[in-house]
């Protein structure tokens, strides 16, 4: 294979960074400038899907917001920027990754990247606004609030660790 069409397959999913990064942004800048913070903009299902808008300075389930704000900044900015670099350099050193799994690193970079610049340019901490009602599962009513970014984490993430658990798998079946 000519390395321009290893470095293409390698370029093409990035789009998908670029995309998730911008639909991100996008929706958290309709969400800050239409609803006002701590509100409900709209319902759906009744009340089984929210748009509603929610600052949320820590990390996942707001875990950590009430840390000092210079140690919120180091462990929440500094240290995922330095895994977003280590990711994409493993990214485009490694020539092993399937397709499916490029575009779902790509997909948790794009994710990552937007939550950091929400991090890095809002003072506020990051925008959430998508509320899903959870019926008491885990003892919650609903589930905690998130964005396009930590969906595209997670159906990313997931994605990719299947991929990995079933590459391995016919590896070792082969063996």
């Amino acid at each position: 294979m000519p390395v321009t069409k290893k470095i293409s397959d390698k370029m093409i999913p990035l789009s998908l960074t670029v995309v998730l990064l911008a639909l991100d942004q996008i929706t958290k800048y309709f969400i800050v400038k239409f609803i006002p913070p701590f509100s409900i903009g709209a319902s759906f299902f009744g009340n089984f899907l929210r748009i509603i808008h929610v600052n949320n300075s820590g990390i996942a389930f707001s875990v950590g917001d009430t840390l000092p704000v210079t140690i919120r900044s180091l462990l929440f900015s500094a240290a995922p920027l330095a895994v977003l670099i280590i990711v994409l350099v493993i990214y485009f050193r490694n020539q092993t990754f399937t397709t499916l799994q490029r575009w779902c690193i790509c997909g948790i970079i794009g994710g990552g990247f937007g939550n950091l610049s929400d991090r890095i340019f809002r003072p506020e901490g990051v925008i959430d606004f998508i509320d899903i009602k959870f019926y008491g599962i885990f003892g919650l009513d609903r589930w905690p609030t998130f964005n396009i970014a930590d969906m595209s984490v997670i159906i990313c993430g997931t994605i990719l660790v299947l991929s990995f658990i079933i590459t391995i798998s016919r590896e070792d079946t082969h063996d």
